[in-house]
């Protein structure tokens, strides 16, 4: 019994990959939720299939990740430069990656599913996708909280 207790504690520590994969995975399946829980309760967020949903979640987790990128690195030019004016850049800079972002994955998803994902409603359902994006950013800090209160 008690080498069960040393194997099991000797697994509890993950290295990068595998914290990596779980962080990733875990936020997957929390985007899946959010969008089938909007698909099915809000009429402005219309999914064909649980398939495409799921398709759609990993899509939109990798989007999401892209935009974190370009926006850590425009502000990343700014950081450094000492003044008001690249202040006010690096602040506008990031607004605009992180708002224009939003049109990017509205025609991705587009693309990549046509009609079996959509957003309606106001401005052609990007306010519909930004509802559902806070949502699962929401959803995803609150699960990882929840996480880091748990070790």
């Amino acid at each position: 019994m008690e080498q069960a207790i040393d194997q099991s504690e000797k697994r509890t520590s993950f290295n990068e990959r595998q914290r990596l994969f779980l962080r990733y995975f875990t936020a997957i399946l929390v985007d899946l939720t959010i969008l089938n829980l909007f698909e099915e309760y809000w009429d402005n967020v219309v999914i064909d299939s649980f398939t495409i949903s799921l398709f759609a979640a990993i899509m939109l987790q990798v989007l999401l990740q892209l935009t974190l990128v370009v926006e850590h690195w425009i502000a990343s030019h700014f950081v450094s430069k000492e003044g008001m004016k690249f202040k006010i850049m690096r602040f506008f800079g990031s607004w605009a990656v992180v708002f224009l972002s939003k049109f990017v994955i509205l025609e991705a998803l587009d693309f990549a599913f046509g009609d079996k994902v959509a957003f309606h409603g106001p401005f052609h359902g990007l306010v519909a996708l930004i509802v559902v994006i806070i949502a699962m950013v929401v959803a995803e800090k609150a699960i990882m909280k929840l996480y880091h209160a748990l070790g």
